[in-house]
């Protein structure tokens, strides 16, 4: 029996539902205990780990050889060197095209299916949950490990480059120097837009997995559309049809790195989001309501 039929088979969900289901239950008690039930989960900080190496090996590459030929690799990789800060700006810009969707992509994936795979699904659909309330709470907790996933980027990068390199005041891409506070509060309004630009495809994650019973499919097609998206995003001659892609302001963050900020970005992606969220929520509901669950 694999860890996860221990965690979640017949008698592990008559907890998650004894603590949720009872007259003193809610949703806030089911969301607890479903985050307690993901971050139990060592497949859960496996990704994590997977993520936290990102900033780690990077900033080891550019201790080791001494710095990166200037203009070439990612976006403030040069920097890196001067100030050990933009580790982690640098490790957010190579994981959000395909590192942060993967991961996204399974937990998201997992909502629905996994249970359905595991036989566990109709367990919980018993108790007074509720459909509705059950996809609400299978959401929100994805929406909590887009903000573990992308903290651990950022907060990993930043005392790995405060382990081996200077910390200073930062020149923004304005010129603009700023103290070490402001930069640390913006790097954490970088993680938070991060956080909401992976919202929309825990949305459609969660909407593919209730589609099907395999988990490992509704993950694979949710990392699939990802990448698709910023293919599509790369084509000029498909250019009317970018601003409606949901990865079209991923890496929009570097307005976060102006004086003043420039917040417009910042609202154009939660608008853009809370869309596909609409949409995809809808969907999901829509699905979900109507599905026979017989596992």
């Amino acid at each position: 029996m694999s860890s996860r039929e221990a965690n979640d088979g017949p008698v592990g969900v008559d907890a998650r539902v004894g603590r949720s289901g009872g007259a003193g239950g809610g949703t806030l008690s089911l969301l607890g205990s479903e985050l307690l039930t993901l971050f139990r989960r060592r497949r859960t900080w496996a990704l994590l780990g997977a993520l936290a190496l990102i900033p780690i090996l990077i900033a080891l590459a550019v201790r080791l050889s001494g710095g990166p030929p200037t203009g070439r690799g990612p976006a403030f990789l040069d920097q890196i060197t001067n100030n050990g800060f933009f580790v982690g700006v640098t490790a957010i810009l190579v994981a959000i095209p395909l590192f942060l969707p993967l991961t996204i992509g399974v937990v998201a994936g997992d909502a629905i299916a996994g249970e359905a795979s595991h036989g566990t699904l109709r367990y919980l659909l018993i108790a007074p949950a509720g459909r509705i309330r059950l996809l609400l709470v299978k959401y929100a907790a994805a929406a909590v490990f887009c903000v573990a996933a992308t903290l651990t980027v950022v907060v990993v990068g930043t005392l790995i480059g405060w382990a081996l390199f200077p910390i200073g005041p930062v020149t923004l891409l304005s010129g603009a120097t700023v103290g070490v506070g402001d930069a640390l509060l913006r790097f954490l309004a970088i993680a938070a837009y991060v956080t909401v630009s992976l919202l929309g495809l825990s949305a459609i994650g969660l909407f593919l997995s209730t589609l099907t019973t395999v988990p490992v499919g509704a993950m694979a097609a949710t990392a699939i559309l990802a990448v698709v998206s910023q293919i599509v995003g790369a084509l000029p001659q498909l250019e009317w049809l970018h601003p409606w892609l949901f990865t079209h302001y991923w890496l929009g963050f570097g307005d976060l790195m102006r004086d003043p900020i420039v917040w417009d970005t910042f609202g154009d992606n939660a608008l853009l989001q809370a869309g596909y969220l609409v949409v995809f929520g809808a969907l999901a509901v829509g699905r979900f309501l109507t599905k026979d669950v017989l596992s």
